[in-house]
């Protein structure tokens, strides 16, 4: 009995949360109803909560991105300890030009007076810091780091004190050319016609990959060849990929050999449908990408 008495009371505490009131809003003198509201205890309940939330929501945002934040205790701005330094640099440096504007003025004074110069400006030196006894020592980390650094960009294409690459003298036997797209050659390499590159056929949406490592130096569109890109590698080589229908590389990135670049299409006028055009130069010279590649 007692088990059913309290479900009892908690159904009926649960119907209760759903009885609907009336809030009536009237004339005092006349009473002439102005205004009714139809609630329940459970609407006014989830009324007051989403109010909460949305202003909790908005006081938060408001701490987080504005610059209300720095006038709360425990916040600050981030920027503020270098403004402070900044401002104490400027400071010595109006300073020192006050300095020396005072001396200026000193020395016409004491010429007028026939007196001699006390100090020159120009050949004023701050007396107070002395910079002439400070040794310069290479921390662990440091050289640590060095080390990384080198071992990263061994192979990257930097040119060396206005050198020539220094790859460039390395036989050709000691590249390893990737394949950039697997097809069907259905133009091949002709100076005489003057189609300088090969023309490979493949499946749709199919990715061109990079044939050797190397840094981004055109990515965009011609009338001609539609959507381009090309590479420069080490060992004076350039790599020439046309046609493309999307270019998954902007100017100045690093590629890496096998890194899909571009989706084979058959953008621009001198295309006869879906292919690649792929041209390899050496030197300059176009060259045959058959003699290196084994497609």
């Amino acid at each position: 009995m007692a088990d059913s008495s309290k479900k009892r009371k908690k159904k009926f505490w649960i119907y209760k949360l759903r009885n609907k009131y009336r809030l009536v809003i009237s004339n005092e003198e006349t009473f002439e109803e102005k205004i009714s509201f139809r609630l329940s205890r459970l609407n006014v309940f989830v009324t007051i909560g989403t109010v909460a939330i949305v202003l909790i929501v908005a006081t938060t945002f408001l701490i987080a991105f504005t610059p209300l934040r720095e006038y709360i205790p425990g916040y600050t701005d981030v920027t503020l300890t270098k403004r402070v330094i900044e401002l104490k640099r400027l400071t010595d440096s109006l300073e020192v030009d006050f300095r020396q504007k005072s001396i200026y003025i000193q020395n016409i004074k004491n010429i007028i007076d026939g007196k001699e110069i006390v100090e020159d400006t120009l050949m004023y030196v701050d007396q107070d810091n002395s910079y002439n006894n400070i040794q310069y020592t290479r921390s662990k980390e440091d050289s640590v780091l060095r080390q990384e650094y080198e071992n990263e960009t061994s192979y990257d294409l930097y040119y060396n004190d206005n050198e020539e690459i220094s790859s460039a003298t390395s036989p050709l036997s000691s590249f390893n050319f990737f394949i950039p797209l697997k097809g069907i050659i259905t133009n091949e390499f002709d100076l005489v016609r003057q189609h300088y590159g090969i023309d490979i056929v493949s499946k749709q949406n199919e990715a061109v990959k990079a044939t050797l490592e190397g840094t981004v130096i055109f990515a965009g569109w011609t009338l001609e060849t539609g959507y381009v890109i090309t590479i420069q590698h080490k060992g004076k080589f350039i790599s020439s990929y046309k046609h493309n229908s999307v270019l998954l590389k902007q100017q100045g990135n690093f590629v890496k050999a096998g890194e899909p670049i571009a989706i084979v299409g058959e953008s621009g006028e001198l295309t006869t449908g879906p292919h690649l055009h792929f041209e390899l130069w050496y030197n300059g010279t176009p060259v045959n990408p058959e003699d290196y590649i084994a497609f």
